[in-house]
């Protein structure tokens, strides 16, 4: 499998209707008896936390996907995944399936304002993002996180794995499960950091990290183990949408 060669200088590939898919979103969880919460609602857009538990809850999963606009596989695999409503035993899981609508309406990373918002969970300075931790402060501390994502430069699929307490590692497993629906990025050094196999594990002091992402304010105040996936943009959007559906289902399991 080759990359489509659409992406020069940004991602030119398939593109969603925002929109549509969070009204399927929303008829998905009403079907599958999630609770519902809009937590931020802006120019007709809503910013949903969906959560639902099986049997008594012994772990805490959050999910979350579209705080770049430019990403569309990301709540694409978080409708299918809840159209799937396949989910282990025992487990609350908390899904945001999109945190950025406004720039997946522009096909655009940033907000319409210019603000990388995975860049913002520090500062704050974008009201997506104060709306988002606003919600998440009184939330229960979770056991494993997931934020899905795409990389329009990649050759392939990698995944980031923030454990800083040298928790047992799914990143091998994530890789295992993805590599037969897509192409996996085994470059040695991936976004500027030493990577190995298509894993990153990258500083986790948060003095060094000026610029806050989501997946690391979730280290600092709600998790110790988080997986940021990252599928590669520049082939067909059905494998990407597959290889995250894969990375979540295996580390589930």
């Amino acid at each position: 499998m080759q990359p489509l060669g659409k992406n020069i200088g940004g991602y030119f590939g398939e593109r969603i209707n925002i929109r549509a898919v969070l009204s399927q979103v929303e008829g998905a969880a009403r079907s599958g008896g999630w609770a519902e919460e809009v937590f931020y609602q802006v120019d007709g857009l809503k910013w949903l936390a969906l959560r639902k538990t099986s049997g008594a809850p012994e772990r805490r999963v959050y999910i979350s996907t579209g705080i770049h606009g430019d990403e569309p596989a990301g709540p694409l695999a978080a409708l299918q995944l809840l159209q799937e409503d396949c989910w282990p035993a025992n487990t609350s899981v908390t899904l945001l399936p999109v945190l950025n609508p406004r720039g997946c309406l522009l096909n655009r990373r940033e907000s319409p304002e210019g603000i990388d918002l995975n860049r913002d969970y520090l500062a704050s300075r974008s009201a997506e993002v104060r709306a988002h931790l606003a919600w998440l402060r009184p939330q229960p501390r979770f056991d494993l996180c997931f934020c899905l994502h795409e990389d329009w430069e990649s050759r392939g699929f990698y995944v980031y794995e923030l454990n800083p307490d040298q928790r047992p590692s799914l990143a091998e497993t994530i890789i295992a499960a993805v590599q037969p629906v897509c192409p996996i990025d085994r470059s040695a050094v991936i976004e500027g950091r030493a990577a190995h196999g298509g894993i990153i594990r990258p500083e986790t002091d948060p003095l060094a990290r000026p610029l806050w992402p989501e997946a690391f304010w979730l280290l600092q105040h709600k998790t110790r183990l988080s997986y940021t996936l990252e599928a590669p943009s520049d082939f067909p959007l059905a494998v990407r949408v597959q290889a995250l559906m894969a990375a979540v289902r295996a580390a589930l399991a």
